[in-house]
């Protein structure tokens, strides 16, 4: 069913006459047939990243009941044969029959027509994170088998589907519904289906941290909500239970955990709308990071921002520069703070509900209203004024934070003129060590970040020099994570990346569309030091040009750590996983540990590392970036004990190691 098939409509139509559905099952199974043969367009991707976007669809219908005020359980289980199972106690998918498809019930509209969601008519949610995705009819497109039961009214239903969505037992009372702790009959939903390993070619093993982070970042967004989540694969693997009856105050929490908070209040303050809500959670921290605001709508996590987060910058900005007058923190004489001075270790969720969302940006994570805008900033301009008054020794530790940073940002303005004074005398503005390409198409110029001098020269000699630039990088960079950005232009290897990528620095001037260079490639070794210059890197990417990690222009190298010699010929081993997989398969194999790239001559550089038919590349990218942002200042911040912690939780986790 992946392949065009020219006879589809006679086949969709055959299956409509074998099933119960009636007229508009032609419609229902031509409908299923597009998910399928185009399955990137309704989940982004047939890798990992699409492969748990069907555990999110699932679980968001569930949240919408929780949103709606009519669930506050649920239970995800990822069972040993590797299906998803998720269970919630809300009202049950309605089983009556729908008003726009009248030969099918509500709930067979909700796994087989695209788009339903909890479009019930007048039974609909009134707020829906949902609606934002596809609905759980594509789960059901892109899985061999799914199984529903819903418990409703004290009856419980069932159905199930398979092939990618062709009906195997059509929606039918199956028992009673079993009885709660109170003695009454239970409601909610179980779905559980097996992804079709016909269209996730990469796998469908389900990771298990990842479940946990988005359900976490669920259960803070729905103060009282909780989540249980197991993994049957694994004897030992321990439950998990998620719940936070702080909501988005215990999010800001859990956020600044691993940093140096400058005070122990967490504020907090919402505002009511016609068809909208806001509630805000703020605190500050003592790093120099000015980008720690995260924003949500409807349970979704707006990473590009949007009306919300633009209406809460403004205000804030208004706001703290109006207090610090009053209070005479600034004189007549002084210029207002700006934006990025207050926003300095600022941690910030805002969460909005609103009835009907507008979406922007390529990804659908920009919102678009502009009464929202309105909303935050009448909430943010009355109810903060009123938090710093009731917290005056709170709002002067921020105050004289802001200030400091205030200085720092001049003397980095400073530093950034002579920097283009200095440029500017020299010609191109270009570092001396580039050996930039020959394109002028920054689609096709690759910049390789090489660590060490003699393995930049190695690169130099091995590279296609008309779209790969080298830039050799002396030893480890500044970490950014404890340094304000005045600190950043006294450091030469950081003026380097600067003028090497060309797209300013920071949040408020680095610009996408100047960058010289799509693919941006850390080259390190692969041990531990080289580990340690990625991760410094990646922190400075991250923190200080993070549009180009959205972008997904950020790659990482990947070098070999060894060598084995089969007959006359060469073969190279990525890591020590890799090295026992090949030894389990040749036991009598001898292996040799590479020192380093430096020690690499240019051709084999070349056919192990960098040339593109051969090479093996991991892009960088952001799926969710509060838990990046708890990642880089886990890792990279003041806190030994969490970084501790952290190590000894994700030693064997893939995604660090690749890093």
């Amino acid at each position: 069913m992946t392949k065009s098939d020219p006879n589809q409509a006679e086949k969709s139509a055959s299956k409509a006459e074998s099933s119960d559905y009636g007229a508009s099952s032609i419609q229902v199974l031509e409908g299923l047939e597009a998910v399928r043969k185009r399955p990137g367009m309704y989940i982004g991707s047939t890798g990992p990243t699409g492969l748990h976007h069907l555990v999110w669809e699932v679980v968001d219908n569930a949240v919408d009941e929780a949103m709606a005020g009519h669930c506050d359980l649920i239970d995800v289980t990822v069972k040993a044969d590797g299906s998803v199972e998720v269970l919630d106690n809300g009202r049950g998918i309605p089983v009556d029959k729908h008003p726009k498809y009248e030969d099918m019930t509500a709930a067979e509209v909700v796994l087989t027509v695209l788009h339903a969601g909890g479009k019930f008519g007048g039974g609909g949610y009134k707020v829906s994170g949902g609606l934002h995705g596809v609905g759980v009819s594509v789960v059901n497109a892109l899985s061999t088998r799914v199984e529903v039961e819903i418990d409703r009214e004290g009856k419980r239903h069932g159905m199930s589907f398979k092939n990618g969505g062709d009906p195997d037992n059509k929606l039918s009372v199956i028992g009673d519904s079993p009885l709660d702790d109170d003695g009454n009959p239970r409601t909610g939903t179980m779905v559980r289906f097996w992804p079709d390993p016909a269209i996730f070619k990469e796998g469908t093993e389900f990771r298990f941290q990842t479940l946990v982070d988005r359900f976490q970042t669920m259960a803070f967004l729905n103060a009282g909500l909780e989540f249980h989540v197991h993994d049957e694969r694994d004897a030992d693997a321990e439950d998990v239970v998620l719940r936070y009856d702080g909501g988005i105050k215990d999010f800001v929490m859990h956020l600044n955990a691993s940093k140096e908070a400058l005070f122990d209040q967490v504020g907090w303050y919402s505002e009511d709308g016609d068809d909208e809500t806001v509630e805000i959670a703020f605190s500050w921290n003592t790093g120099y990071n000015t980008d720690g605001i995260h924003s949500f709508a409807n349970g979704i996590n707006t990473t590009e921002g949007g009306m919300h987060e633009q209406g809460f910058r403004t205000a804030l900005t208004r706001t703290v520069n109006a207090y610090a007058r009053d209070r005479g923190f600034l004189k007549e004489k002084d210029e207002n703070f700006a934006g990025e001075d207050i926003r300095e270790g600022l941690t910030a969720v805002i969460s909005v509900q609103v009835v009907e969302p507008q979406f922007e940006g390529q990804t659908k994570s920009k919102l678009g209203n502009v009464s929202v805008r309105s909303l935050v900033e009448k909430a943010t301009n009355e109810k903060l004024k009123e938090w710093f008054e009731e917290h005056p020794n709170e709002a002067k530790a921020m105050v004289t934070k802001a200030s400091n940073a205030a200085k720092a940002r001049i003397a980095a303005t400073q530093a950034r003129q002579n920097i283009r004074r200095k440029s500017a005398l020299d010609g191109a503005g270009l570092p001396g060590k580039l050996a930039d390409c020959q394109s002028k198409d920054p689609s096709e110029s690759e910049l390789y970040i090489v660590e060490g001098n003699s393995a930049g020269g190695s690169a130099k000699d091995a590279r296609d020099p008309h779209s790969m630039a080298i830039l050799p990088i002396r030893g480890k960079i500044l970490n950014v994570e404890r340094a304000r950005i005045d600190r950043m232009f006294k450091n030469t290897e950081i003026i380097s990346l600067i003028q090497a990528i060309g797209a300013g620095l920071g949040e408020e001037e680095f610009e996408l569309e100047k960058a010289r260079y799509h693919k941006v490639i850390l080259l390190a070794d692969a041990d531990v030091d080289g580990s340690h210059i990625r991760t410094l890197l990646l922190t400075f990417f991250f923190r200080q040009m993070r549009p180009l990690v959205e972008a997904g222009y950020i790659y990482i190298a990947q070098p070999p750590l060894y060598s084995t010699v089969v007959g006359k010929k060469k073969i190279y081993l990525k890591d020590d996983r890799s090295r026992d997989d090949y030894a389990a398969e040749h036991p009598r194999a001898e292996f040799q540990r590479l020192k380093g790239l430096g020690e690499m001559d240019a051709e084999e550089l070349w056919d192990t590392t960098m040339d593109p038919e051969t090479r093996t590349l991991l892009q960088v990218t952001v799926e969710q970036a509060a838990i990046a942002d708890e990642v880089f200042a886990v890792l990279m911040g003041d806190d030994v004990e969490s970084r501790k912690q952290f190590i000894q939780t994700n030693a064997d986790d893939v995604r660090f190691l690749d890093i």
